[in-house]
């Protein structure tokens, strides 16, 4: 008996000591209107590699038309979101369209909006990351904007109000 005891013994113990797969680290970011503005929405963000992964889904934009959109400096979304301050650059570069490798790490694709108001953005970041250190994004703020970023206007792409603000938090 006693074998048969060391055997269930040895099983328990290596189940024990098997390591299951750490979820990657994730954060969110409730998009919410900026005074006077109507548009909404949410968006993830979930480390993958050296990359991440960020789903934006947004409502209540003018259809048919593009959007701006950027990762900010600060988190203050308050009012008419100023406070957010301007595009998240820690590599200190010029503003640029997202993929270019002159560019700010909080440069995004734009949001296009379809006939009922509604947009939404999958892309994969390869500057910032959600983790700690220099290039995290969590605690800085996701901005649409009202107009279409020209991509060529310094420091901020001529995007117009923020119509839409939203705090990256861990999670």
């Amino acid at each position: 008996m006693k074998p048969i005891i060391a055997v269930v013994v040895a099983a328990i113990l290596l189940a024990a000591c098997q390591t299951t797969p750490l979820e990657p680290p994730r954060a969110n970011a409730q998009l919410k209107p900026t005074k006077g503005n109507k548009t909404f929405g949410e968006a993830t963000f979930e480390q993958a590699g050296d990359k991440v992964r960020v789903v934006v889904f947004v409502q209540g934009l003018k259809p048919g038309q593009e959007h701006g959109l950027h990762i900010h400096e600060a988190a203050d979304c308050s009012g008419d979101a100023t406070g957010a301050k301007g595009h998240f650059n820690p590599l200190g570069k010029p503003h640029g369209r997202y993929g270019s490798a002159e560019r700010h790490a909080g440069d995004l694709p734009s949001l296009k909006a379809n006939k009922a108001g509604r947009a939404n953005v999958q892309v994969d970041l390869d500057i910032v990351t959600v983790t700690p250190g220099p290039a995290s994004i969590i605690g800085r703020g996701l901005v649409v904007h009202a107009g279409p970023d020209d991509f060529k206007t310094q420091p901020h792409g001529n995007a117009g109000a923020r119509i839409a603000c939203g705090v990256i938090q861990a999670g």
